[in-house]
């Protein structure tokens, strides 16, 4: 048994958290832990209540041919043997209780907001469940007062509490109260994780709901889907004794307003991290706007943790209400959603390039805005007809390598060293780099930038590293875990050429 990388301590102000036991190295593990039960997340459309896939569910939608309630084919066969659906399945069965038709199977379905309840309660009653029930889970904060006096309480009265002590016969099993602590449980401690085949759904992880919430965190973590979603977490810097170990609840690649409304909402707590508590989100500039009136000065909230806080410029004596700076950033916000949803081809590439061009004289270079658009850029040059990389001349290949560093400037600060989200861009620039590195050989240029052909591709060799030594984490039936096996014979490959410059 290897020796212990955390313990836990307990404070007014975080509740229980955890410390480093001893000084570990990045890319370090922490733990790994099977969820006490995983499943649909809330307002989930219709999907196969085994392998979360979507499904149609109108009347002629695939069921399981026992309990009729969303099952997809596959997982619906004759001798598949069901992991997951098992235990609801004997419920709905024996309680007679049917899933009805609904005609939208895009839209989220209520029907299934029951379903990750009654598995935590399930799973509590299995054999060796109560016993880590009352370790693992009752410990945990479910904001009872608080949810009591949302509307969403109500809702889940009606649409989970009395479907399941009522429709589905287990109020002699399950309290009312146990059932909205559950459901509180899973609001305020759940984690996100992927399937294999990249679907949503919500896992509930003791140790790492134990780490503390921060928006610069020090603990990353990969779920293994393909082993009844297993969970890894490791630390992504190194972290000194006694120091607090922290997880992130929120997306870091948002601004502080979105990540405070997200965190009031769901976990009921306001941050006040380091990042929170700066204008600047540590000098990032990340929901900065730029001044219209004197053209050089930068507009940031007087105080970041209340939205309705005034807006000033820090060079003149412009000045604006929280209001407005956030109608501003939704208009800008929902033109970029709306590009989304444009053909992959080279339409959507070139509207976002013309948008990122308008955006310049409004929002700060690395504003979460802005970096979202990079993101969407870097994953479509190379990929779509007429922009892919074997055809993309030197200035789009650079274009491409400019956008990537930008956002690991960003992500330097924000997810500091090993984690998935760099791993991800360092693979989309290594690959411009080596391009622009044969692209000046062929035309005779003995050095390009100062170096040599040999030094630039030793600089991309590094940089797949990086990646692969990232990604080796994840689940190789991920896309992630498949990356980190392609960047893998990559590198092979790219240390065999260098090796021919010898």
């Amino acid at each position: 048994m290897g020796e212990v990388s955390y313990k836990v301590l307990e404070c007014p102000e975080l509740g229980r958290y955890g410390v480093a036991a001893r000084a570990l190295k990045a890319g370090e593990r922490l733990f790994a832990e099977l969820p006490f039960a995983v499943g649909p997340k809330l307002d989930s459309p219709p999907l196969c209540l085994e392998c979360c896939c979507p499904v149609d569910g109108g009347e002629e939608g695939p069921r399981c041919p026992r309990c009729g309630w969303p099952l997809c084919e596959e997982c619906g066969a004759d001798g598949v043997e069901l992991e997951f659906h098992r235990g609801e399945c004997d419920v709905f069965a024996a309680s007679r209780v049917r899933f009805r038709p609904v005609d939208d199977s895009t839209a989220g379905c209520v029907q299934l907001d029951c379903i990750t309840p009654l598995r935590v309660l399930l799973a509590m009653e299995a054999d060796g469940g109560r016993e880590r029930w009352e370790r693992e889970i009752e410990p945990m904060e479910y904001h009872d007062a608080e949810r009591r006096d949302s509307a969403n309480w109500r809702v889940d009265e009606n649409n989970i509490v009395e479907f399941l002590r009522g429709a589905c016969r287990l109020a002699e099993r399950f309290s009312g109260e146990l059932v909205q602590r559950v459901i509180g449980i899973l609001d305020v401690n759940a984690f996100e994780g992927r399937t294999c085949n990249g679907y949503s759904v919500r896992g509930l992880y003791p140790q790492l709901a134990i780490m503390a919430h921060n928006c610069v965190p020090n603990v990353v973590h990969s779920i293994h889907p393909s082993e009844a979603f297993r969970l890894e977490a490791r630390v992504a810097v190194d972290v000194a004794e006694g120091e607090k170990l922290y997880t992130t609840y929120t997306y870091t690649m948002t601004g502080t307003v979105a990540r405070q409304s997200i965190l009031a909402a769901s976990k009921f707590f306001t941050c006040r991290c380091t990042r929170c508590l700066d204008p600047t989100e540590l000098g990032t500039h990340f929901s900065t706007l730029l001044c219209s009136k004197c053209s050089v000065g930068f507009i940031t909230s007087t105080n970041p943790l209340d939205e309705n806080a005034e807006w000033k410029c820090n060079q003149c004596a412009f000045k604006t209400s929280g209001a407005a700076a956030q109608k501003a950033v939704m208009t800008m916000h929902n033109e970029i959603d709306e590009l989304a949803c444009l053909e992959y081809d080279a339409s959507r590439l070139e509207a976002y390039e013309r948008v990122f061009k308008r955006y310049r004289s409004v929002l700060h270079p690395h504003h979460f805005i802005n970096t979202s658009i990079r993101h969407s850029l870097i994953e479509l040059y190379g990929r779509i007809p007429g922009y892919e990389m074997a055809e993309l001349p030197d200035i789009l290949l650079e274009r491409k390598v400019e956008l990537c560093r930008d956002i690991l400037r960003v992500l330097d600060v924000f997810e500091p060293g090993r984690t998935r989200a760099r791993a991800m861009v360092l693979y989309e620039l290594h690959a411009p780099l080596i391009m622009l590195a044969q692209s000046a050989f062929t035309r005779g240029e003995d050095r390009r930038d100062g170096r040599t052909l040999k030094e630039q591709l030793v600089e991309a060799a590094q940089i797949l590293e990086e990646c692969g030594g990232i990604l080796e984490w994840e689940d190789p039936t991920t896309p992630e875990g498949i990356l980190a096996n392609v960047a893998k014979q990559s590198l092979v490959q790219l240390r065999q050429s260098i090796a021919t410059l010898e």
